[in-house]
């Protein structure tokens, strides 16, 4: 009695082992590959429990969700001769799980090296504004090489790739700040130089209404008066110009032909002093010639001769001057 008790536990805790290797729980998200002595079945398991044989097959999980991997920094030179900094995230999932399974050891790792090797290949084929401004082709060329050799043979898609960062030196920061300052103060002297130029053609137009009829230029002259004098001011200086005294001179009434009074004026206005110009210039011709003094001698001036000694200087005076241009016409003669 006592062994067939010890035989019924047996069987009872080698029923419990059984059980428990046959019944597999596979979760939602993964799927369930069948190893028969080492040998892939064929198909998957799905979520929910299932049974295999306690003998000979092994389950392995697989996980189909999209893992979210971080590319790490990839210092390289672009294609404009620029060092940068480029960090990544890769989004990838397995399709397959079988060959997720046999063809690739640790496909985890397999797509790190892959990623970071890509990234490395994008940095030497763009330029360094591809890089900072047209990101969108940047991920999709940098998606297309990862994904090439790992969707067919690893059972791998990469969904989705994203460039995180792009770092710069700092001297090239600092050339891409002037840069832009230069870009900036070029669009406000451009912009400066055209107001000017509107102005000045605004400007002229007025100055040709103006021109045309002059009562415009007595308006304008009072509407300044009106703003200047809204401000309370208790002093007000204004101009008078030439062009309101004419425009008063049209409306004045005219002087009679016969009156002596305007004819007088007319001569005294006339009358530039003609007279004591002519008769100055015909004392100047008409007088005698100015007496013109004599030229006093010329002083003599100590002259330093090489040895150190100081001589005399011979000064010629204006008689003997005209002496000797007396000989040499007589000479040349």
């Amino acid at each position: 009695m006592v062994a067939l008790v010890v035989i019924l536990v047996i069987l009872v805790v080698a029923g419990l082992i059984a059980a428990g290797r046959s019944f597999k729980v596979v979760q939602q998200y993964e799927q369930g590959i069948i190893f028969w002595f080492g040998r892939v079945l064929p198909g998957t398991r799905g979520a929910g429990l299932t049974l295999i044989r306690p003998v000979g097959d092994r389950m392995q999980k697989v996980n189909m969700q999209i893992v979210a991997m971080a590319v790490p920094a990839q210092e390289g030179i672009t294609r404009d001769n620029v060092t940068v900094r480029v960090d990544a995230v890769v989004y990838f999932r397995v399709v397959d799980p079988i060959k997720a399974t046999i063809n690739v050891q640790n496909y985890m790792f397999a797509i790190s090296q892959q990623a970071q090797t890509s990234l490395r290949s994008i940095i030497g084929q763009s330029e360094m504004d591809q890089l900072l401004s047209d990101r969108d082709s940047v991920n999709r060329e940098l998606r297309r090489i990862i994904d090439e050799p790992t969707e067919g043979p690893w059972g791998i898609r990469v969904e989705r790739v994203e460039l995180k960062d792009v770092s710069l030196p700092d001297a090239m920061k600092r050339s891409m700040s002037r840069q832009a300052e230069a870009e900036r103060e070029r669009r406000a002297r451009i912009i400066t130089a055209d107001g000017e130029y509107q102005a000045s053609k605004r400007l002229a137009a007025a100055a040709n209404v103006m021109a045309r009829d002059p009562a415009a230029l007595q308006l304008r002259l009072l509407q300044t008066v009106v703003e200047v004098a809204a401000e309370k001011n208790s002093t007000l200086v204004m101009p008078v110009p030439v062009e309101l005294l004419r425009f008063f001179d049209k409306f004045a009434p005219p002087t009679p032909a016969g009156d002596g009074n305007s004819a007088e004026d007319s001569a005294s206005l006339a009358d530039f002093g003609d007279e004591d110009v002519a008769a100055a210039e015909a004392e100047i011709m008409g007088g005698a010639p100015p007496e013109i003094s004599e030229v006093p001698a010329i002083p003599q001036l100590p002259i330093q001769i090489s040895n150190g000694k100081l001589a005399a200087a011979a000064v010629v005076q204006p008689d003997a001057m005209a002496r000797h241009s007396d000989d040499d016409a007589h000479s040349g003669a």
